[in-house]
């Protein structure tokens, strides 16, 4: 169209950018971009709109911001489109920084807007600004109950927050309406059983599966990742294992490397290292999960619990290959030759990490502190 001197207009403007979002071809985008600029189209909504997401998609979130303030006119779709570049990138101080922001711009609130502000105090632990979030949700949307997107929001901000219980009664409310009954989709499930498995309700996410199962819910591979994870914290093998092989033959999934990994954890944290390293053995020979840090890392911890040396510095061995920055695999195979007294051994794993500029990372947490001010 250029080359004919076909004019371009919003339109083509904003399907061109659109292309671009949808294959990340930012220097293409950024072509438009230019175009935009000396057309005078930027003055467009539609086109600003086009081009934020532009950006945002391709991790360029820095030129979306700029984009977002030089576009003259702004619309909510607008502040949607550079919230959801912040959410990808985590950048939570930035995402209450441009909702509070927004009033002052005439910009109102919708469902993408509360569930970035959600997504955000979940990364932040923010519990305050999570509660003034979902009063608000509830005050001015009506169709909450049906917008699972901005439920599971909800849901995954208690879970994070550490309320597990007021997670749970999110949860019992969610889902369409049908009738008096409320239907779940498999997104509110995962939802939960996530929210159990982070706060190390083991048993419960076993038991909400179950109800998952008798729902006749369409199960994912997220479900079965946290259900199998929680089996091998709780010490239930056979569960765990008959859980995986019902993933393969009853529901047609194919394991990816972290179903693998929690079944090698499985097998690790219950002390059948021979189970966990033939495990590993078949999907080094089918290439198949074989490729997971945490798959070397349970393997690891394992050995060094149980004493099996040569196995767990084999295991180190693959961890540092996949990823050889990783501190703490540097840790745990340095504990494990403190176990057997190999002083000589941890003086050189220390001379190996001083090199490479490692160090322990320091623990650390935080509150949110309220100031109340007369």
């Amino acid at each position: 169209m250029h080359v004919h001197g076909v004019c371009l207009d919003n339109y083509s403007l904003c399907s061109s950018l659109k292309a671009s979002s949808s294959i990340k071809d930012v220097s293409f985008g950024k072509q438009v971009h230019v175009h935009v600029i000396k057309s005078g189209y930027l003055s467009s909504v539609f086109v600003g709109s086009a081009l934020i997401d532009l950006y945002a998609k391709s991790s360029s979130v820095g030129d979306a911001k700029v984009v977002f303030d030089e576009i003259p006119v702004k619309n909510s779709v607008c502040a949607n489109a550079l919230l959801l570049g912040y959410c990808e990138a985590k950048l939570w101080d930035e995402v209450l920084e441009l909702v509070r922001l927004m009033p002052a711009l005439k910009l109102e609130y919708d469902n993408f807007t509360l569930s970035a502000m959600l997504r955000a105090c979940a990364g932040l632990s923010g519990i305050e600004f999570g509660r003034q979030a979902h009063a608000y949700l509830i005050r001015k949307f009506n169709d909450i109950v049906n917008d699972v997107f901005v439920q599971s929001s909800l849901i995954e901000m208690y879970g994070k927050c550490g309320l597990v219980w007021k997670a749970l009664q999110v949860f019992d409310l969610a889902g369409h309406e049908q009738g008096r009954e409320r239907s779940k989709d498999v997104v509110l499930w995962t939802s939960m059983l996530g929210v159990y498995g982070r706060n190390g309700h083991f048993n419960e996410v076993i038991q909400l599966f179950e109800a998952m199962l008798i729902a006749e819910t369409e199960l994912d591979g997220v479900a079965f990742v946290t259900v199998i994870s929680a089996c091998g914290h709780t010490g239930q093998v056979k569960l765990g294992v008959e859980y995986f092989e019902s993933m393969i033959r009853d529901y047609k999934l194919d394991p990816g490397p972290e179903h693998y990994s929690c079944l090698v954890d499985l097998h690790c944290r219950a002390g059948e290292l021979d189970k966990a390293w033939k495990l590993i053995n078949e999907m080094l020979h089918k290439r198949l999960g074989s490729d997971s840090v945490s798959m070397w890392g349970a393997l690891l911890s394992s050995c060094y619990d149980h004493g099996n040396f040569e196995l767990g510095k084999l295991a180190a061995q693959k961890a540092l290959e996949l990823d050889p920055q990783n501190v703490g695999v540097y840790v745990m195979l340095s504990n494990l030759y403190a176990k057997f007294n190999m002083w000589d051994e941890i003086g050189r794993l220390r001379e190996v990490m001083k090199q490479k500029g490692l160090k322990k990372d320091v623990g650390c947490s935080w509150i949110e502190v309220s100031t109340c001010h007369d």
